[in-house]
């Protein structure tokens, strides 16, 4: 049986790094910067409106696993009232992981499930309706296409996290 060591202090330098993201994105903006940025007019952007040229964001990430945390962004953004706060419960009533395809556009073309939550089929036609309006996604510039994994944790109040913004579970 393999030394589980090892792992041990993989799993601590990913949450390590984690956490020093967390902490670092928590910093506030210098006031002249602040000043600036509210002088500013407003760009005029749709928002993730579909249209014949895809969404109003792009992304520049190089790589599936940095896409994915543009994409669950992006979903939070677009469901910040479906968003469960805080830790999760220790026991959720369902867990499912979808890869998501996205064209150069940033248009869903294509849902598979990894591990479908299938004692709760009401959440799988929820999750998949979900990412369906949620097209277009920032589109993946760098990628051309990309081909995106998440988990999803989702609450029997029907509020959810994405395992890429999760705040933990209790």
């Amino acid at each position: 049986m393999p030394d589980p060591q090892p792992r041990r202090f993989w799993l601590l330098t990913l949450f390590s790094a984690a956490g020093a993201a967390i902490v670092s994105a928590c910093k506030s903006v210098p006031a002249p910067v602040r000043d600036a940025l509210q002088a500013a007019p407003a760009p005029t952007v749709t928002g993730p409106n579909a249209g014949a040229t895809g969404s109003a964001r792009s992304s520049s990430a190089s790589s599936p696993r940095a896409y994915r945390h543009d994409g669950a962004t992006h979903l939070y953004g677009l469901n910040a009232e479906r968003i469960y706060h805080g830790k999760m419960p220790p026991l959720l009533y369902a867990i499912g992981v979808l890869n998501v395809e996205i064209d150069r556009l940033g248009r869903v073309t294509r849902l598979n499930w990894i591990r479908a939550p299938r004692h709760a089929p009401e959440v799988v036609a929820e999750i998949e309706r979900t990412v369906r309006q949620a097209s277009p996604f920032p589109a993946p510039t760098r990628l051309g296409k990309v081909v995106y994994t998440d988990t999803w944790l989702w609450h029997k109040s029907g509020k959810f996290q994405l395992d890429t913004l999760t705040e933990g579970q209790t």
